[in-house]
């Protein structure tokens, strides 16, 4: 930063969940910087990781649109959701949180014995009725668990019973499966290039499968996850003997609840870390390049978080660059200090004092935006101490 030019910073948060998008994370933080630095140039780039908000922050991104489609939510009841088209006018992106997403149900109706991914093979339809033949499915935020079945059957794949019949939807239904017949696939899908951006590397099955690692957060009881992984390995060796594929361990299938196993089915499919995705889209190393310093955030900030997440793989391509990286935290936890190894500078927690988790989710806009202005100030702290001007 040099006291000759205002200084250029780059703001590309994750959302908070359950209270800001990205883009009201990313606003929010820019709100801070200019109360602190009033003549900062601020490049607001919303990022995601295949989850909630990223339909938002491609289209931000890319100068793109959004387009209404009819669907299902996870128990099967209609709703509205939106897929996105990026700026280039050829690629649409689907979010299957829009769809098949816990946000989309109360906690009481959390059940993935019998929610469904047939809202999301609903919104792929969509897309394709649309004209759109290259098409990016974030699968974060899954309500589901059902191995992407009923995407399966919305696309026209049929899951039979042993008397030749449907299975039943969710998770369950999957201990029915019999045979899968591919015969009424959806022919517009052999032209059609799928980029799955999804982190999750979990397998389908196992004590790190879906159904053990992410059913109890969908509202699985102990033996509902023991049914659940039963059921999920039960499809794979089916979908293993009618259409010769393995993915009960194949990486990343297990995201979503399995869905990451279902669109493997599917032809011209990639599987790619969704920050990768989301980043490429919106050219984030040439704004890295272009900028003194970066500001990310996330909800929660743990051990986790230096293995592979947004802000992680954020800092990973600003330190090459040289460029510093503050990551402001909605809460700490276990293991958080690992971030610093990957090139985080520093890490700020937003809630200033003892406030209820409610309390903190109702304020975070004001939360983030005064976290974004300490840093900023402490910022200009240590660069007094080094003998150089404040930004």
């Amino acid at each position: 930063m040099s006291a000759s030019r205002p200084v250029k910073v780059l703001v590309a948060p994750q959302g908070f969940k359950g209270s800001l998008t990205p883009l009201d994370a990313a606003r929010a933080i820019a709100d801070g910087i200019r109360a602190a630095w009033p003549n900062a140039r601020v490049d607001l780039v919303p990022v995601a990781d295949g989850g909630d908000g990223t339909v938002d922050a491609l289209v931000l991104a890319t100068g793109g649109r959004k387009i209404r489609a009819a669907t299902v939510d996870p128990l099967g009841r209609p709703v509205a959701a939106e897929f996105g088209v990026l700026g280039d006018g050829q690629t649409a992106v689907v979010e299957m949180a829009q769809a098949s997403g816990l946000a989309r149900l109360k906690p009481e109706e959390r059940n993935p014995l019998i929610t469904t991914t047939y809202g999301t093979g609903l919104l792929i339809r969509a897309v394709l009725d649309a004209g759109f033949r290259r098409i990016i499915v974030g699968i974060g935020g899954s309500a589901t668990n059902d191995g992407g079945a009923g995407m399966l059957q919305a696309l026209g794949m049929r899951l039979l019973d042993q008397h030749g019949q449907p299975i039943p939807s969710g998770g369950q239904g999957l201990l029915a499966l019999d045979r899968i017949d591919p015969s009424g696939l959806d022919l517009r899908l052999a032209e059609t290039e799928i980029i799955v951006a999804s982190d999750v590397t979990n397998p389908l099955c196992g004590p790190e499968g879906a159904a053990a690692v992410y059913g109890p957060q969908k509202g699985a009881t102990p033996e509902m996850v023991r049914l659940l992984d039963e059921a999920l390995a039960h499809y794979a060796e089916v979908v293993r003997r009618d259409l010769g594929r393995d993915v009960a361990n194949v990486p990343g299938a297990g995201a979503a609840g399995g869905l990451g196993a279902g669109l493997l089915l599917l032809p011209n499919v990639r599987v790619r870390p969704g920050a990768e995705v989301v980043f490429e889209a919106v050219g984030l190393d040439d704004r890295l390049e272009d900028c003194d310093l970066a500001f990310t955030g996330e909800g929660a900030v743990d051990r986790s978080t230096a293995f592979g997440k947004t802000p992680a793989r954020l800092a990973q391509r600003a330190g090459v660059r040289g460029r510093p990286v503050v990551l402001l935290a909605g809460r700490l936890g276990h293991g958080y200090e690992e971030v610093y190894r990957l090139g985080i500078g520093a890490v700020v927690p937003i809630v200033p004092g003892p406030l209820t988790e409610a309390e903190a989710m109702a304020r975070a806009f004001d939360l983030l935006s005064a976290a974004a202005g300490r840093a900023c100030r402490l910022i200009d702290l240590g660069r007094l101490l080094a003998g150089s001007q404040p930004a």
